[in-house]
């Protein structure tokens, strides 16, 4: 994706400056904001948010807006798509079966699944603008026939009971202010039997509430990764029992050490490529240049350079978090809708990626 092209709309979007200095004004600031009023206004909160930084992730990150581990000599690309298959193979996806992909963002790890499994999945998605850019992705992937949208709220979902094979979640659901709330849901549209397996955005035991530098990066994740909170591990396994499934499998992948390169690794440092080095500290802060002198030259619309600047702000959080340990985006889980057969219940050992 060529820079110019980021914020594609520029056109009719030259409201983009004052768009963002509103979202800085309301959730930003020195206390990013308060807690309670991005949880209110979590669905606005998250759609300005992407409406704003999807361009921007896409051109620097691609079409999956995820992170995982990688093994030595395994590409940035071919971690992603690997991730993306276990989930189709913990869930043991087929042809014939429907499932739904619980914020799907622009569809990359949707097309990716559906590609490996010959399921159809359906994307939700409260964001109509990357709806938009998910079925315009989609029409050129070569498997558009297996896929749909879905514009809702997860925390509502548009879709009758029992209405899915499966559901899968790929570290979105923290963009909900109550993630029960979210696993509800996927219980309700799950059929008896039925399976959920995710990779959740979450505060590992390191994390320190009374630590005033734990409480920055934290705060800075949220703020400038459009997140109304972000959720501790035990806090998520409780939630999926809560609303009744059989929690399987809960794992942290980033404390297993299955890894030779940590998942954050792409925001501190290029591995001497073009898209890698865009992803680095240092191409991000040349890329925030160029945009500038782009504004300058009105070849992108006013605003888009501090867009930029917010999503630099999360990733230098992302990669503090990842380097001190106390956040991982790779808290992998997996749980069942107990069916109305069921005898005594039984526990799954975890399977390697």
């Amino acid at each position: 994706m060529r820079l110019r092209n980021v914020l594609r709309e520029a056109g009719s979007r030259d409201d983009i400056v004052e768009r963002v200095r509103e979202f800085e004004r309301q959730y930003g600031g020195e206390v990013r904001g308060e807690r309670d009023e991005r949880k209110t206004n979590y669905r606005d909160f998250v759609i300005e948010y992407y409406d704003l930084a999807t361009d921007l992730y896409e051109f620097g990150w691609g079409q999956s807006f995820n992170f995982a581990g990688r093994r030595s000599g395994e590409s940035f690309a071919a971690a992603l798509a690997r991730s993306e298959r276990f989930l189709a193979s913990r869930l043991e996806l087929k042809p014939g079966m429907v499932v739904a992909d619980f914020g799907c963002g622009i569809g990359g790890p949707m097309r990716e699944i559906a590609r490996v499994s010959g399921a159809k999945i359906v994307g939700i998605n409260s964001s109509p603008y990357q709806i938009r850019r998910a079925e315009e992705l989609s029409q050129v992937s070569g498997v558009a026939h297996l896929l749909e949208f879905l514009e809702c709220d997860f925390m509502n979902v548009d879709a009758p009971d029992g209405s899915f094979d499966a559901v899968f979640s790929i570290q979105s659901i923290a963009c909900a202010p109550d993630v029960a709330r979210v696993y509800a849901e996927a219980f309700r549209v799950l059929k008896s039997g039925g399976c959920f397996a995710a990779y959740e955005y979450s505060l590992t035991d390191q994390f320190d509430a009374e630590d005033a530098g734990h409480q920055r990066i934290k705060a800075d994740l949220e703020f400038g990764g459009g997140l109304p909170d972000i959720p501790r591990q035990r806090e998520i396994d409780a939630a999926l029992r809560q609303v009744g499934f059989e929690l399987l499998e809960a794992r942290d992948l980033t404390a297993e050490a299955l890894y030779d390169i940590p998942w954050y690794q792409p925001l501190v440092g290029s591995r001497l490529s073009l898209t890698g080095f865009r992803r680095s500290a240092l191409g991000r802060k040349l890329t925030n240049a160029l945009l500038w002198l782009m504004e300058w030259a009105r070849i992108v619309p006013r605003g888009t350079a501090r867009c930029a600047a917010l999503l630099n702000l999360s990733a230098d959080a992302h990669a503090n978090a990842g380097e001190i340990g106390i956040f991982t985006p790779e808290y992998f889980v997996f749980a069942r809708k107990p069916s109305s057969s069921d005898g005594p219940t039984g526990s799954a050992g975890p399977q390697g990626q």
